[in-house]
């Protein structure tokens, strides 16, 4: 049977992964996988999370199965975490949260609760967007479309062109909004185009499907889920694929939660029971390991005050880093204006550089990214930034 099967290349970031691994050069620079890296280059297990994980496993008497739909605890702080503990759709008991393998398990979730509803619906999504969100979403069978996002030239954003796709979309649509550290470019709707989108939501009718993978690393924990308050608050129906990966630390654990908020307590239960038949069908049961360490930090002051300040820490580093960075890059690169860089948010950025060119970094100076040039901003440290901002100089006057 599975020699009629074809054999397909390796993921791109798993194979860069591959690649990077094999590079004995002992200059070599990883800006391609998407996790944070302190200044030794190294992925740390948080404060938190250590003293978290020590105080349950210490308590825990059982690994017996939790539920379908997780951990209750760790869905209602996680609920608090994402939308704040006052917010109307909690008062209103509008809320329902199953936890998930991830962020991506919980993004594939919403999909396949979207084609329980409405088969026929299309998800329309960022241009570009992040490369697995494709798959992940139209796995399902759902079907894609694109609308505008990001503006090249400038290195920003496109609203107009934004807003003009999403005010022509049919009634029913779903759209796929980033929260907050844009995935693969950095650039973030302000709060007031959040505000802006907003009537093209309730004139269209349409469906917010929003992820947020980085909270707190963008602006802050509350500032990176003003979009997702503001919209929860204002319109019947909203999905929100969480991830506590990258601000939790808590990669290999995949943790993360679907949020619905419904029109109403009955619809979001009836909602919770599809996403319950829906997990089982898929996974049976998510991981516990993960939502119980979340659980433990956030219901402790003092381990949420901790975690809160590693977090912002995280979140100083990686600002100055795109500072400093564009300093580097307009000492060494003054033909191109790099400035959009320090702008941004979050761990990436588009470099604007082609496939060439990228291969070119990599394969003579040992500096590894993406083809599409998205480099993870954490990947940089204070000792390799001149040397990545020179190698870039190098490639861009070999090709003027």
């Amino acid at each position: 049977m599975f020699e009629s099967l074809d054999r397909l290349p390796p993921d791109p970031i798993l194979g860069l992964m591959a690649a990077y691994r094999a590079d004995g050069d002992p200059i070599k620079v990883d800006l391609g996988v998407g996790v944070y890296r302190d200044e030794r280059g190294e992925t740390p297990v948080l404060a938190a999370v250590k003293r978290a994980e020590a105080s349950f496993l210490a308590r825990q008497t059982t690994k017996s199965y939790v539920s379908s739909v997780g951990n209750a605890e760790f869905n209602r702080l996680l609920e608090e975490l994402t939308l704040g503990a006052a917010h109307p759709t909690v008062a209103g008991g509008r809320v329902r949260t199953i936890q998930a393998p991830g962020g991506c398990g919980a993004l594939r979730l919403g999909a396949e609760l979207i084609k329980a509803s409405s088969p026929h619906t299309v998800v329309h999504v960022s241009v570009p967007t992040w490369a697995n969100h494709i798959p992940l979403i139209g796995g399902s069978g759902l079907k894609l479309a694109n609308y505008d996002y990001y503006d090249a030239g400038s290195g920003g954003l496109n609203f107009a062109g934004m807003l003009e796709a999403l005010e022509k979309l049919p009634a029913g649509s779903a759209v796929l909004l980033q929260a907050s550290c844009h995935n693969p470019t950095g650039v973030d709707l302000t709060d007031a185009q959040w505000r802006e989108l907003l009537p093209a939501f309730k004139r269209g009718a349409l469906l917010p499907f929003i992820d947020m993978a980085y909270q707190g690393l963008g602006r802050g924990i509350a500032e990176d889920a003003f979009g997702i308050r503001l919209f929860a608050a204002q319109l019947p129906e909203v999905l929100i694929a969480v991830s506590c990966s990258k601000n939790f630390g808590l990669y290999r654990e995949r943790t993360g939660a679907l949020h619905v908020i419904a029109a109403s307590a009955a619809a979001a239960d009836t909602a919770l029971s599809q996403l319950a038949r829906i997990a089982r069908t898929l996974y049976s049961m998510p991981p516990d390991h993960g939502a119980a360490i979340v659980q433990e930090i956030l219901a402790n002051d003092a381990l949420r005050t901790l975690w809160l300040d590693e977090v912002a820490a995280m979140h100083a580093r990686m600002a100055g880093l795109r500072a400093e960075f564009v300093k580097h890059l307009s000492a060494s690169c003054p033909q191109r204006d790099f400035s959009c860089i320090a702008r941004q948010h979050g761990m990436f950025s588009l470099l604007g550089i082609d496939t060439a060119q990228v291969r070119a970094l990599r394969d003579a100076h040992h500096v590894y990214m993406l083809d599409d040039s998205r480099i993870n901003i954490a990947g940089l440290r204070t000792g390799n930034l001149a040397y990545v901002a020179e190698a870039l100089s190098q490639v861009l006057r070999q090709r003027a």
